[in-house]
């Protein structure tokens, strides 16, 4: 059971907080085993919005394996943080927990110095306004979330689903994460630093059953090279009708959706030094190394030798 403590501050937006706790809420549903806990110095809190929430917990011990999260509070209150327990917070990262903060929760993490030598980010408004009061900190204004040696920031309000979800999918894999998305009819994007869009999740702000299952089933079984009969009988479809609803739910083929599902799983196993290309293209389901060769030329005007060396001499970095 990972243990999830949220950090509320007086005067903290609510959906900064309950935007994330939804996320890994819906995990539980789906294999996720997250205790969540709502912990303050106060027992009452009143938030941006003037709701009162009461009943809160001492801040608890926390430990290697936990999640501290610090939602964004009301930009006017930026200038009093004397509630901030920075102790607590040094000490929680100090003991292996991984600390992430929601939109202007970085102010709180920048007070407790968790920020000084690392990369962050924060709403694009305040973004400024962070660099200033902590030059120590690399404040990106304008990307999603940023991970950073056990400390991750992400951008305003809805960027705390995006950055759960993610925290969701490295922790139970993108099958979860996808579930969780869809559940919640969101439309999750990855890491801003690269500016890309997880295909697991890119194509689920559809409604369609059928195609959802269909999806659900190629992420769960990427080495398969399913028949379009089999996986219309998936959908509980004729051929020709998943064929068109799929497009008309996705915007794309089916076939270009398999193709750049295993596509990304192949980038992802490229970083493994043990695997040859050769086994790569076998985990993914392509029919052989050609077939993989082809689609990285085609997609990523690389061939995957090139793009494994170029992985490889990043690590090295």
């Amino acid at each position: 059971m990972q243990q999830v403590v949220f950090l509320i501050l007086p005067h903290v937006h609510a959906l900064d907080l309950a935007g994330p706790v939804q996320v890994f809420y819906e995990a539980n549903s789906f294999g996720g085993q997250y205790r969540l806990r709502y912990c303050a110095r106060a027992r009452k809190v009143r938030t941006a919005q003037g709701l009162c929430l009461s009943d809160l917990e001492p801040l608890p011990p926390v430990g290697p394996g936990d999640l501290v999260l610090v939602p964004g509070i009301d930009s006017r209150t930026l200038d009093h943080l004397e509630q901030v327990p920075v102790d607590w917070l040094r000490a929680a990262r100090k003991a292996g927990a991984t600390i992430g903060s929601i939109c202007s929760g970085a102010f709180a993490l920048a007070q407790a110095g968790l920020l000084d030598g690392r990369q962050c980010t924060t709403h694009w408004k305040v973004a400024d306004r962070l660099a200033a009061a902590h030059p120590a900190a690399t404040v990106h204004g304008n990307r999603l979330f940023v991970r950073d040696d056990g400390i991750v920031t992400s951008a305003g309000v809805t960027a705390g689903i995006d950055m759960a979800l993610w925290l969701v999918e490295e922790e139970h894999g993108p099958l979860v994460a996808a579930r969780v998305a869809r559940e919640m009819v969101v439309h999750a994007r990855r890491d801003g630093a690269s500016e890309q869009t997880s295909v697991y999740l890119k194509y689920r702000t559809h409604f369609h059953p059928g195609v959802h299952r269909v999806q659900d089933w190629l992420i769960s079984r990427p080495e398969r090279r399913p028949t379009i009969d089999q996986l219309a009988r998936i959908a509980g479809m004729s051929r020709r009708n998943l064929t068109r609803a799929f497009r008309q739910a996705t915007g794309i083929t089916l076939k270009t959706f398999a193709n750049s599902l295993k596509l990304e799983i192949a980038r992802n196993l490229l970083h493994d030094p043990v695997l040859t290309i050769d086994a790569v293209a076998s985990r993914c389901g392509f029919r052989d190394a050609r077939q993989l060769r082809r689609l990285c030329s085609s997609h990523l005007n690389l061939t995957p030798s090139a793009l494994k060396g170029g992985l490889e001499r990043s690590a090295a970095r």
